[in-house]
């Protein structure tokens, strides 16, 4: 049925009972005004969130045409130096003599070194670019999660397989942290799977509006979600943390508990998740609404790693 059609038979049935006029008229504006309250917080809210997956899309082109725009540069300028690499070659084997092969060895010398750097610097713009990648997963939807529209499961893996390459070859430290909402069981059996679901709906995008442009939020299965975050040791990932969490008790009706764990160069995928997963459940244990860590030795509450989180958060 219709607003339009609400309101319609709405307002035949005050006439049918012979309510006044007046008051009749006042009752169906009031139906229109809720119908249009109930409605508008979807609207803002899909378009906060096409707004934030536009800067997100901007970011990543931006990165790109910047990486573009280098490896077109430096191709240009090695182009040049092969040119006159290959003319002077050109004019010393008309030479046989020892003064040409001498000559030939010095321009191969001059002619290695921006050879090794362009090869260099190629190399880093494709890390780089498979960085940016790992953004672009995101925006495909058989690398998205149908109810939350966070990454999925596959995106998850393969974002951590591109940082675990980065993380091998240049050391760039990541973070990750897994957050589980507390007592969903309990949220679904009282209220019901649909208001589970959009409890769901509203915590992941309550972690997409927290986290940076870089950061990657995935849904981790049923009420669990995994943020990725890039160039992110254990401290800072430790202030996120508790931010969230904090942001949680205030936004919404649950709570969460999270658990946080840095990339070690001896990690895999599995065993980081393992990591993080393991700090979850001592979160848990200890009375959930809290945040631990597990440092690669010891799992500890993130108050004992970081010093007074408030202070932390606040200066954020």
């Amino acid at each position: 049925m219709t607003p339009s059609t609400t309101l319609m038979l709405a307002s035949m049935d005050f006439w049918n009972f012979s309510i006044p006029a007046p008051m009749a008229l006042a009752a169906v504006a009031l139906i229109g005004y809720l119908f249009g309250t109930r409605t508008r917080p979807t609207a803002t809210t899909e378009t906060e969130q096409a707004r934030r997956e536009l800067r997100r899309a901007r970011h990543v082109a931006n990165e790109l045409e910047k990486i573009a725009d280098s490896v077109r540069r430096e191709l240009a300028a090695h182009r040049a130096c092969v040119t006159t690499f290959k003319n002077r070659v050109g004019e010393l084997a008309e030479h046989e003599d020892d003064a040409s092969w001498k000559a030939l060895c010095q321009e191969a010398e001059s002619m290695l070194k921006p050879t090794l750097e362009l090869a260099t610097k190629i190399s880093l713009a494709y890390d780089e670019i498979r960085q940016q990648s790992t953004q672009l997963m995101s925006f495909t939807e058989v690398r998205t999660d149908p109810l939350t529209g966070v990454s999925n499961r596959r995106a998850l893996d393969e974002s951590l397989d591109n940082l675990f390459a980065l993380l091998q070859r240049y050391k760039q430290a990541f973070s990750i942290a897994i957050f589980d909402i507390d007592h969903f069981k309990r949220i679904n059996d009282e209220r019901g799977h649909m208001h589970g679901d959009r409890m769901l709906q509203r915590f992941a995008r309550l972690l997409d509006e927290a986290v940076r442009d870089t950061d990657i939020v995935a849904r981790y299965g049923g009420e669990e979600f995994v943020v990725i975050m890039p160039h992110t040791d254990l401290e800072a990932a430790s202030i996120f943390g508790e931010r969230v969490r904090k942001l949680v008790r205030e936004q919404l009706p649950l709570t969460t508990s999270a658990g946080l764990a840095q990339a070690r160069e001896d990690d895999t995928p599995q065993s980081l998740i393992v990591r993080a997963d393991s700090a979850l459940y001592s979160a848990k244990g200890a009375g959930r609404d809290q945040v631990f860590l597990h440092d690669g030795v010891d799992i500890e509450p993130i108050g004992q790693f970081a010093g007074d989180m408030s202070e932390l958060c606040a200066a954020e």
